[in-house]
């Protein structure tokens, strides 16, 4: 780690120590109090200049990296605000920079980097989860614009985003991927509606069912080519994949820190429980999967820096980072026992947290059959 990024880390540090402390985050997830404030805070360290793109070379080398590193750190404090600067950092400006026209990115941009708010991305459908190709919203022309009618499912952070990016058919003789388009569409446009979620974990990202019923867009509005919104989304995919990783590997690190802090503090038979082997191992083997899953999160951020095809490396590094976090949650709550069963406890909440993330943005399953069709096996080569 570089002295600039090592700086940069303490004061994010601190920022979290001020802004967000341990029994503020407890608070949040209590009450679904999405930390929104934080915003703020990223935009006047300048942690969202970073992502933009810049006039130095030797900087851009190492951009993702070193986002990397930070989304990392954010996700050791907090999940949360991991999780919210990713919303800021993939699926708005990087959605922008990668497939918005100038116009578009000199309305929203400038809004983004001043942590003005987030956009959210609303893709899933009752019955388009990870078939995502089974969308049924539809946008149809009028004049010069588009009517959106249709229904998205489990959409986080949708009421209070700059702007909704809706994936819509927009060729209804089209199937699967083909035949759909991005818009951005105002969460308080006529014709939306929206019923939040209750969830069990993730309780500070608010999920939402929305009702689009024949909601006007101007063409204006449309990302990127008519009937390419899947070639848009992977073109940003990569971005999100890499936030991801990087976000549960630090939470995956508070977890076995906390597990191995009250190993070494809990005393049964007449000494600290850390000292019997088969915990010492537990939380060897936890150690050495966080470890690996870093690895595996680091080199798809350099990947990314490097131009290279990184559509292995994206499956690779969100799989491993979240069964990772499923894994080492899971011994965290055998080795603290009742007392990470108790409701106040931190590691029952990345527990619960971590459910979400080997199904979330792209199933387990799923990773696995693109990891298999990029090595020329399993149902990716059939017929």
């Amino acid at each position: 780690m570089s002295f600039e990024v090592e700086s940069l880390c303490g004061s994010i540090d601190k920022m979290i120590q001020k802004h967000l402390p341990p029994e503020e985050v407890r608070r949040r997830d209590e009450q679904s109090d999405p930390p929104n404030h934080l915003l703020k805070s990223f935009a006047e360290m300048g942690l969202f200049d970073l992502v933009m793109p810049s006039q130095d070379d030797e900087w851009d080398r190492n951009r993702w990296h070193r986002l990397s590193i930070i989304q990392e750190r954010l996700g050791y404090h907090a999940t949360m605000a991991a999780l919210l600067f990713n919303r800021v950092a993939c699926f708005g400006m990087m959605t922008l920079n990668m497939s918005a026209n100038q116009a578009q990115r000199d309305r929203f941009l400038p809004q983004l980097v001043a942590g003005n708010g987030a956009f959210a991305l609303a893709l899933s459908e009752a019955g388009a989860g990870s078939d995502a190709g089974a969308i049924q919203t539809r946008a149809e022309r009028f004049d010069d614009g588009w009517k959106i009618t249709g229904r998205k499912i489990w959409i986080s952070g949708a009421a209070d985003a700059i702007r909704l990016i809706v994936a819509a058919r927009t060729d209804p003789n089209s199937k699967g991927g083909s035949g759909i388009t991005l818009f951005m569409v105002d969460p308080n446009a006529p014709g939306v509606s929206m019923t939040q979620l209750e969830k069990i974990g993730n309780r500070c990202s608010l999920s939402y069912d929305i009702g689009f019923e024949e909601v006007v867009v101007k063409d204006d509005d449309r990302i990127g080519d008519l009937n390419d919104g899947f070639g848009c989304l992977k073109k940003t995919l990569f971005y999100a994949r890499s936030g991801l990783a990087a976000a549960v590997v630090g939470t995956a690190q508070a977890a076995v820190d906390r597990a191995a802090a009250h190993a070494r503090q809990r005393e049964q038979f007449g000494k600290p429980i850390a000292s019997f082997q088969v915990i010492a191992h537990r939380l060897a083997n936890m150690q050495t999967e966080v470890d690996l899953a870093r690895l595996l999160a680091r080199e798809l951020a350099a990947a990314i820096d490097s131009s290279k095809d990184c559509s292995r490396l994206a499956a690779q590094a969100k799989l491993v980072s979240t069964e990772t976090l499923k894994r080492v949650t899971e011994h965290g709550m055998q080795i603290m026992a009742s007392a990470a069963y108790a409701v106040e406890s931190d590691m029952n909440r990345y527990w619960r947290d971590a459910r979400l993330y080997t199904f979330g943005e792209g199933s387990s399953e799923i990773l696995l059959d693109l990891i298999a069709a990029d090595m020329g096996v399993g149902r990716g080569i059939a017929g």
